[in-house]
């Protein structure tokens, strides 16, 4: 047996391998997903409508920002207040804030600002500003490129009626009207975002939250230091989760669906955030981000055919490979029919092979690219667990 037939041999059990741990990953997500959707059927508790703060940060303008503001201000729920923060006044996102609240004067809605935050996540900062001056006890921090319905409100605060719940996260579903580069990354965040969070709270339950929804009593960030416990990550949402599980309060991922608008249209921009958060996960979970491998499947479709054809299998070879990319296009329908009912992914479901093998291509460079990445225009440096350091321009 000379070298070439080794290595091909080698190369060809490396994509059998990868293509069985990505299917059993796909059978994994398809349990999650009837999971999610008994849980969400499931018996409706007594209403619970307390005031609650809405929390946004702001900064800059951004694609949608006033419509997406609006969102919140025409919630049907008893009593809430939304609070806007920016470094400061003259703040392009805050002039936005100003003229949605103008629309909607019966809004309780309040402007303040900050300064240039002394943290090295300044989102974290706004958030811990807001919570001071916020009126009521249940906070409710969302991303200012969100979009939610009228019953947002209503049903995600409904799991703190169970006092041992410490905060409530949502999925989201991509969205964008802007090209192909905008599209593949809504379908990142509609597909594999969400596969990956229904097999992890299938596997050990909610440790983690996301950013775009994270509702939390005053008490709970109270207990757990603050905000300022989390100040220091870039990853800031799956450590406050974190923080609230070790805490001993649960986190419940709630059955509702919020839109996360993306903001990078271009190519450079797109790739650059892609990249940001692969890279960001290496350094905040080490041992799930080096398995992530496992779970993409046309890279290694793209694998088994040259390898399966040098040894004269070319049919076996192309069948793998068709196998992985109907596997991902099924895949992309389930997840985007059944959880985050997001109908563009299931138009756009003949694209997830390739935003498959670009998840892949990020999990790659997140090894080789270096420390730094550039988050809302700044620089900053990666550190050991996923902590931040500024960075001078």
């Amino acid at each position: 047996m000379n070298v070439a037939h080794t290595f091909l041999v080698a190369l060809a059990a490396l994509a059998a391998f990868g293509i069985v741990t990505s299917t059993i990953y796909s059978l994994m997500v398809a349990v999650g997903v009837v999971r999610f959707r008994v849980l969400a059927a499931g018996a409706v508790p007594p209403p619970y409508h307390p005031p609650v703060s809405v929390l946004k940060a702001v900064h800059g303008n951004e694609p949608d920002l006033e419509e997406n503001l609006a969102t919140f201000f025409v919630q049907d729920y008893p009593e809430y207040e939304i609070l806007f923060c920016a470094r400061h006044d003259s703040d392009l996102g805050l002039a936005a804030a100003r003229r949605v609240m103008a629309r909607f004067p019966d809004v309780k809605a309040r402007i303040l600002t900050c300064g240039e935050p002394p943290w090295p996540n300044a989102r974290t900062f706004s958030l811990e500003v807001m919570r001071q001056q916020a009126l009521y006890p249940i906070l409710v921090a969302s991303d200012s490129d969100v979009s939610v319905g009228v019953d947002y409100l209503r049903s995600v605060v409904q799991p703190l009626l169970d006092p041992h719940v410490g905060m409530v996260t949502c999925l989201y579903r991509g969205v964008t009207k802007h090209g192909i580069w905008a599209q593949l990354e809504a379908l990142g965040m509609s597909i594999e975002m969400t596969g990956g969070v229904l097999v992890a709270n299938m596997l050990e339950g909610m440790q983690f939250a996301l950013g775009p929804s994270m509702v939390m009593r005053q008490s709970t960030i109270e207990k757990i230091g603050g905000y300022e416990r989390i100040a220091q990550y870039y990853a800031d949402d799956f450590v406050l989760g974190n923080f609230t599980a070790a805490a001993g309060e649960a986190v419940v991922l709630s059955s509702y669906i919020v839109g996360h608008h993306v903001m990078n249209s271009e190519f450079k921009s797109s790739m650059a955030h892609q990249q940001a958060w692969a890279t960001s996960t290496r350094f905040s979970r080490p041992a799930g981000h080096f398995g992530e491998v496992l779970t993409y499947a046309v890279p290694f479709g793209l694998i088994a055919l040259p390898a399966f054809g040098g040894l004269h299998h070319w049919a076996l070879g192309l069948d793998l490979l068709l196998f992985t990319v109907i596997a991902r296009v099924l895949l992309c329908l389930l997840v985007s029919a059944f959880v985050v009912r997001d109908w563009a992914a299931m138009r756009r479901a003949w694209l997830y092979p390739l935003r498959d093998l670009m998840g892949f291509v990020f999990w790659v460079r997140s090894y080789l690219a270096g420390r730094r990445l550039r988050y809302r225009g700044e620089p900053y440096e990666l550190l050991p667990e996923g902590k931040l350091r500024k960075l001078e321009e």
